[in-house]
């Protein structure tokens, strides 16, 4: 969660070949494969230390370091906690190193001990430093060493530091120790004396997807005064880059093929053609604009990208700061447990800027301002319920013509090896398909959608100029042509309101276009017949009835008389072929089906192109920056996602009832959000609900993978901007053991919710002078959906399938004190955070954590819970939870060591504190006259400032 933290500390091996071999060597912890890391872990203790003054006991740290035995530099690697005024100090927060740093049992490990002056660390004084080498502590036998400390002067004693090598395994009675109070003894986590036991210690979740771990080691004390130990594992996910880059060549592709759509449209009027060119012009800056940012992606090798680049183009879909979080808790008498979390910068455009505000509010703007675009323009209005229906009209075509193709294949071949079961197998799946490609097309805007496009062809004349005889006799005894086929579509009764009603203009020049009334918005031709589109839909259904009439007819046997035909064209087809050969006479009725579903599609497409072009149109104003701001907001949200299944999914992989709730219903998956709603932040909030919004649109599909090389075990994106999905392929060995609807590539459905809670000085302001409506909206609508989320759940899976905690409050008490406190005026509730984390974990969710940029504000959340978590789950004393906190909390613990005064090291450096942010609010609060004079001098610079 740390911008700048040390990583790059370990890599992940993964011998596949050895694990298809060996399937049963799966491990227990709930990864899929089994890295080849084994760490080397020790927690340090000291002994009478000598503190800088007679009269005070020491504030005692140790840095640690590691000398490499060729180059004879020293490497500062870690550093403990300060244990406060203790001469007999035992550090809670232990040393990791991976398996391959240090890279010899040769190299020699450096232990310094300080003493702080005082808790920030202001200034400390030397008190002692020692070495030893990492094969030392290997060779002990009990797994420790005692070392003395040399002092400054080398004469006075310094003191003692116990080492003591850490591994998962039981707890046993250790000599005395000597903890924050004297006379208490407490026993260590040592290494089991069988060592038969396999280690556990599978740190990595996955080569291909996870890497540069950075893993941290506690020791922390229970209730009943034994020792737990606490392992955080924080990696990078390469998801971060490969998402956004194969949602980016998607685009391209989407848009593309959007501008060849645009072209089949054919000729149109001058006017709707100078639309077209202009969309076409708009389209070809988008495409361009992604090959740039998608061509500067290609040349960066990386998996990361840091909160300092937030607002830099070429990086602007990738999200801020993802990483993966592990806990990994190991107690007395219970088996290991892991709690996951994935802590992310909040998914906005940054790089946009928040000047106008966020999706949301642009997206509503832009909605109250369509219609007068569609007037100015003069071009047809459509709701986003029909641009939307425009969109999966032509997906779900685009879908389902090669697929019924390929069905009507599979029937011929059936038929030309005389199978009975492959014919009546292959019959269903192609009557099942064309029948959902006949109910998609039977809808009304798709007819209306070719009457606005036959009215847009060069040379029609509108009704209103056609005052021919022939005309009046027809709209004399036509009366409903005068109705609007846009009145039938769905949204738009009969009796709308000429306001309400779609507006089309009429290709003709001049101002006539205004005048026209309701019935005139999408004018009607003498010679177009209406009904065609009618004829061609119903030839589908037509042409599949006489497939099935000849495929009963062929499996009946050329004896049996056949079934009267519902049209004499139909009896004469089947009994103007030859009995013998099945092949030959479903050829003909198959071929003409195809025909008829190729016409069909042709003609939908152009009249959903049509529509979509109207949506351009009015999108002119913007440059379609709408289109690229949620593009950008859901290339982060995606890759946050992707990288949070694939955790969970790895980590369930033994769970055969996960598994089912997997396929049956559905993962939940909830952000939390501590965005404040104030300044730029409401605009980052307003893309944050969106794109997490937009991510219902993504199913996840888990494949086989092609080959063993870990490279096919990459995600990969598929789809188009209304439907995408995320296909997760795993190594046979492991594919081969999930359910049967898995493996038969049932799409699995994630439900994301967001909940947000802004905890900040920020949201102080905002609570008591500004508006909290955006995030009390937020937390209310997401909650209808966890809570129906949660009743389904409840219908398809048995409760008892969930998994168990200690705190056994039931899931249902749980969501109705989280509806209590979504609807409760309360300042700063972070009860709704704390509740819908909790229902999250129990439904067996995803847990995501962002703000602003996933450092400050999340990494006090996360560590917060953490903690929180050892204390109700695994009896954390009371008296260690503070500590527990600054332990997971202290920046120098993360790797944030700078070169303390050695006088061994030959070199002396300023010990400076870490940065501290002091905010001129917190001060302000405390005068309401001072703050009110900086109220008014902030509105003021903000009004000249965007004037």
């Amino acid at each position: 969660m740390e911008d700048g933290g040390t990583r790059h500390l370990g890599c992940c091996v993964v011998d596949v070949n050895e694990l298809s071999a060996n399937p049963e060597g799966l491990s227990a912890a709930a990864v899929t494969v089994t890295p080849k890391l084994r760490q080397l872990e020790f927690s340090i203790a000291c002994n009478d230390l000598a503190a800088s003054g007679r009269d005070r006991k020491p504030n005692a740290l140790v840095q640690v370091a590691v000398i490499d035995p060729q180059k004879q530099q020293l490497v500062f690697h870690a550093c403990t906690e300060i244990v406060e005024a203790n001469k007999d100090p035992l550090f809670l927060t232990g040393v990791t190193f991976p398996s391959e740093y240090p890279d010899s049992q040769d190299s020699l490990v450096k232990l310094t001990v300080y003493d702080a002056k005082n808790k920030s660390q202001e200034s400390s004084s030397f008190l002692g430093s020692t070495t030893f080498s990492i094969g030392d502590l290997l060779r002990a036998k009990d797994g420790r060493l005692t070392l003395s400390l040399r002092s400054a002067d080398g004469v006075c004693p310094a003191g003692t530091v116990v080492v003591s090598r850490l591994k998962m395994g039981e707890v046993e009675e250790a000599d005395h120790i000597a903890t924050d109070s004297s006379s208490q003894k407490c026993p260590l986590v040592c290494e089991p004396a069988d060592q038969s036991c396999i280690d556990r210690e599978d740190y990595a979740l996955t080569g291909p997807v996870f890497r540069n771990p950075v893993c941290k080691v506690y020791r922390f004390q229970t209730v009943d005064s034994k020792w737990m130990l606490v392992r955080e594992q924080m990696e990078e996910c390469t998801l971060s880059f490969t998402i956004p880059k194969q949602l980016l060549s998607l685009y391209i592709q989407e848009d593309r093929s959007r501008l060849q759509d645009l072209e089949e449209l054919g000729e149109l009027s001058p006017h709707w053609d100078n639309l077209r060119k202009e969309v076409v012009m708009r389209y070809g800056g988008i495409i361009g604009s992604y090959q740039e940012t998608l061509a500067e992606l290609e040349k960066i090798s990386g998996s990361f990208k840091p909160s300092c680049c937030k607002a830099q183009k070429s990086l602007e879909f990738i999200p801020i700061n993802l990483h993966t979080q592990r806990m990994r808790v190991t107690c007395p008498q219970r088996t290991d447990a892991l709690y996951d979390i994935i802590t992310v910068g909040a998914p906005a455009a940054h790089f946009q800027g928040f000047k106008c505000g966020g999706l949301q509010r642009l997206l509503s703007r832009y909605e109250a301002e369509k219609k007068s675009f569609s007037t100015a323009y003069q071009c047809i209005y459509y709701s986003p319920q029909h641009t939307a229906k425009a969109q999966e009209v032509l997906s779900t075509v685009s879908l389902l013509q090669p697929l019924i193709t390929s069905l009507a294949d599979q029937l011929l071949q059936a038929a030309l090896e005389h199978s009975s079961s492959g014919l009546k197998d292959a019959l269903k799946s192609l009557s099942d398909k064309t029948e959902q490609f006949v109910h998609t097309l039977k809808d009304e805007l798709v007819k209306s959608a070719l009457l606005a496009l036959h009215a847009a062809r060069p040379g029609y004349v509108s009704k209103s100029q056609k005052q021919t005889p022939v005309l009046c006799h027809q709209q004399s005894q036509g009366g409903d042509l005068n109705h609007s086929p846009v009145q039938g579509l769905p949204g738009h009764s009969p009796a709308t309101p000429d306001t309400e009603s779609p507006v089309a203009c009429n290709n003709v020049k001049g101002g006539d276009g205004g005048s026209l009334k309701h019935q005139d918005s999408i004018p009607h031709h003498k010679e177009y017949d209406e009904e065609e589109w009618d004829r061609v839909w119903a030839n589908v259904a037509k042409c599949l009835n006489c497939v099935i009439a000849m495929v009963d007819k062929l499996l009946e046997g050329d004896n049996s008389k056949p079934e009267p035909a519902p049209e004499q064209q139909l009896a004469d087809v089947i009994t103007s072929h030859n009995p013998g050969d099945w092949r030959e006479q479903l050829s003909p009725l198959v071929t003409r089906l195809k025909e008829c579903v190729l016409e069909v599609v042709e003609k939908a497409k152009r009249a959903m192109t049509f529509v979509l072009l109207q949506e351009a149109v009015c999108s002119i104003p913007q440059g379609l920056h709408l289109q690229q701001r949620r593009d950008v907001v859901f290339s982060q949200a995606l890759a946050a996602l992707a990288c949070g299944f694939v955790m969970r999914l790895y980590a369930g992989l033994q769970d055969k009832d996960f598994l089912r709730q997997l396929h049956l219903v559905g993962l939940v998956a909830q952000f939390e959000s501590l965005l404040s709603t104030y300044s730029e932040e409401i605009g980052m909030l307003e893309d944050m609900e969106i794109g997490i919004s937009d991510l219902q649109r993504v199913t996840f599909k888990i494949t086989e993978a092609k080959a063993d090389d870990l490279s096919d075990l990459q995600p990969s994106v598929c789809g188009r901007r209304d439907h995408f999905t995320v296909e997760v392929p795993l190594p046979q060995v492991i594919f081969q053991t999930l359910p049967e609807e898995i493996k038969e590539g049932r799409p699995l459905r994630v439900f994301p919710v967001l909940f947000n809670v802004g905890i900040n000085e920020q949201q102080t302001i905002a609570e008591r002078f500004g508006d909290i409506s955006l995030q009390e909206r937020i937390n209310q609508k997401n909650f209808e959906i966890l809570e129906a989320y949660y009743k389904t759940l409840r219908e398809k899976v048995p409760l008892e399938c969930l998994p168990c905690f200690q705190t056994q409050t039931d899931i249902k008490e749980l969501l109705e004190t989280l509806g209590q406190n979504v609807i409760t005026k309360k300042r700063k509730n972070v009860e709704i955070l704390w509740i819908a984390g909790t229902i999250c974990r129990r439904l067996n969710g995803i847990r995501f954590t962002s703000c602003k940029s996933a450092k400050d504000r999340t990494s006090m959340s996360v560590t917060l819970e953490q903690c929180a978590l050892l204390r109700d789950e695994h009896q954390l004393s009371k008296d260690f939870f503070v500590r527990a906190l600054d332990c997971m909390r202290s920046r120098l613990s993360q790797g944030d060591v700078g070169h303390w005064e050695d006088p061994e090291a030959g070199a002396v450096t300023e010990n400076k504190p870490a940065s501290r942010h002091f905010y001129p609010i917190a001060l302000l609060l405390v005068s309401s006259h001072l703050l009110v004079v900086w109220l008014i001098l902030s509105l003021v610079f903000l009004l000249a400032k965007y004037q």
